[in-house]
């Protein structure tokens, strides 16, 4: 696949899940605290504060998607394995641990707080996992980035 193309597919994916997380955040979340509410008037009391949670997760998301555009933008201009493009995955790994451990202790505080059930605290698990899957993923590329510019690099230098 040519580079451009590449860097045209990422782009598409990036904008993609950039419109799925705001229909999640602006439209599904909403609803389904609503109808929570709605069938268990206890838990009114907790929409609020779980919106706002869940929404503040959002935002090291979206900073992720646009270090994302900026690396597929590079890997259009056949610029893949740069510095940059490995800084650029080394911050998404750090935001990918940040979001994680903020969903984490997040839940702890809503828990601590009476706004939280201690079995999603539980289920949260399961999401701060696959936050830590994705933390180590983009610092494995980061690093691999790394050597691979600096591999580039120097067989650009020796003709």
């Amino acid at each position: 696949m040519e580079q451009k193309t590449l860097a045209r597919w990422l782009k598409i994916i990036i904008i993609g899940t950039s419109l799925c997380g705001i229909v999640v955040g602006a439209f599904l979340l909403p609803e389904i605290g609503k109808e929570i509410t709605a069938a268990h008037r206890e838990f009114s009391s907790w929409l609020i504060p779980w919106l706002i949670f869940l929404w503040l997760t959002l935002i090291p998301c979206y900073a992720a998607l646009v270090i994302s555009w900026q690396i597929a933008d590079r890997i259009g201009r056949n610029r893949s394995f740069t510095i940059e493009n490995a800084v650029g995955l080394g911050r998404i790994s750090k935001l990918a641990v940040a979001d994680t451990a903020f969903f984490f202790i997040g839940n702890i505080v809503l828990w601590l707080c009476g706004w939280n059930h201690p079995g999603i605290v539980l289920g949260s698990l399961l999401i701060c996992f696959v936050g830590i899957v994705i933390a180590v993923a983009m610092a494995v590329l980061s690093h691999h980035t790394r050597k691979a510019a600096a591999l580039q690099e120097e067989n650009d230098l020796t003709i």
